[in-house]
């Protein structure tokens, strides 16, 4: 099956991963400026621009601070000022990273009730809910939105503020992977906390992370500081509130590209964009099972920007993604723990488009035939039809 119609157009990889992914170019070339002193009107200006555009991803009207770190810094950040020893903290786990999360919570002091569930499956509402009832003492609800290592996505953030009104317990979102490619309210679904990553959905190179905090959050992290220097929220706030600026030197050639891809997302429009990240879900999930690959998650868990799939009988992960790469220059991401050698994931987010999902059908069709394996020559027709409702 040799989908493959001119080579020239394979020139550049076409990075499919979970994050990072793709970053347009405009957004590479806003990093090409002069550097500025970050104690000057300059950066002021930089910075509340940044703030009040990510407010508006985030949909909310509370602070906003871009990070100069990892994701998982900010993850990090977000149980350190939030958590401390005896808090009994409730989080759905079901992957690698919903695990991380338990696990720095233990690190903090919390009393962690676990929801622990197959991987490839979420804790259902009414788990949730149960867990509730039986936890009154609960402190906060922490939630990996989008589990990247197995291919699913929570879809009850919106019912979450029932439970957490009960006792007024915090609702905390890891939203690293996803905000930017799907529907996200913070004000109107009661979330306290939430992060997220600049080289996931929100198109940007790594390295810049916000944290979007409600004020509620903001007035317990201020009298709730916790035993860290650069992750002391609190130290954020005051500098915005009194000068708009950071309390360390940021990652400021980051800041553009932060800030020029949040211009792209804004002159799309949310809404747009969502649909965008939907469609090409909907048509690489639909072309991907087409070729005969399954995908790992069950179908009412299944994340609209991360696709999981189980390798078939015999296919090698090396051979499987080396070959895409080397030959096609499309990079998807194996699986790791104890998915390794089972399973490979597929980003869909982004800047992802038609073109970004019918070469990653084509490539993945023709190097499963390359490598002996019969698949449908009419996958890229089934993702064609999905790709009209754009």
């Amino acid at each position: 099956m040799n989908f493959l119609a001119n080579w020239r157009i394979y020139l550049e990889y076409l990075v499919m991963l979970p994050g990072p992914t793709n970053v347009p170019e405009r957004v590479t070339r806003s990093m090409f400026t002069h550097m500025i002193n970050h104690r000057s009107k300059d950066f002021v200006k930089l910075y509340v621009d940044t703030i009040e555009k990510s407010q508006k991803i985030f949909d909310t009207t509370s602070d906003v601070v871009a990070l100069s770190a990892s994701g998982t810094g900010a993850v990090e950040a977000s149980v350190v000022n939030m958590v401390k020893k005896g808090d009994k903290v409730i989080i759905p786990v079901n992957g690698e990273f919903s695990n991380r999360l338990s696990t720095m919570l233990e690190w903090a002091g919390a009393n962690v009730v676990r929801l622990t569930t197959p991987f490839g499956q979420n804790a259902t509402f009414d788990q949730v809910k149960e867990a509730f009832d039986n936890n009154k003492d609960v402190k906060a609800f922490y939630v990996v939105w989008n589990e990247t290592s197995t291919g699913t996505m929570v879809k009850y953030l919106d019912k979450i503020k029932d439970l957490t009104a009960r006792n007024d317990s915090f609702f905390v979102v890891d939203a690293v992977s996803i905000l930017g490619g799907e529907e996200f309210h913070m004000d109107k679904w009661g979330v306290d906390v939430c992060v997220t990553g600049a080289q996931k959905a929100l198109a940007a190179p790594p390295g810049i992370s916000p944290i979007a905090v409600s004020q509620k959050a903001k007035k317990h992290m201020i009298a709730n500081p916790p035993p860290t220097f650069y992750f002391n929220m609190a130290r954020y706030f005051k500098y915005y509130d009194d000068s708009k600026e950071t309390p360390f030197t940021p990652a400021i050639p980051l800041l553009y590209a932060y800030r020029e891809a949040l211009d792209i997302i804004l002159e799309e429009g949310i809404d747009n964009r969502i649909k965008r990240h939907r469609v090409c879900s909907d048509a690489l999930y639909s072309g991907l099972s087409a070729l005969g690959l399954s995908p790992f998650a069950k179908e009412d868990a299944r994340s609209t920007v991360v696709i999981a799939l189980n390798y078939l009988e015999g296919l090698d992960d090396k051979t499987f993604r080396g070959t895409l790469s080397e030959k096609f220059r499309v990079l998807v991401a194996g699986g790791f723990g104890e998915l390794k050698g089972k399973v490979f994931r597929v980003g869909c987010m982004g800047e992802v488009n038609k073109y970004h999902v019918m070469r990653t059908i084509s490539a993945i069709g023709s190097t499963l035939d390359m490598m002996g394996y019969k698949t449908n020559p009419e996958a890229l027709k089934v993702a064609e039809e999905k790709l009209k409702a754009l």
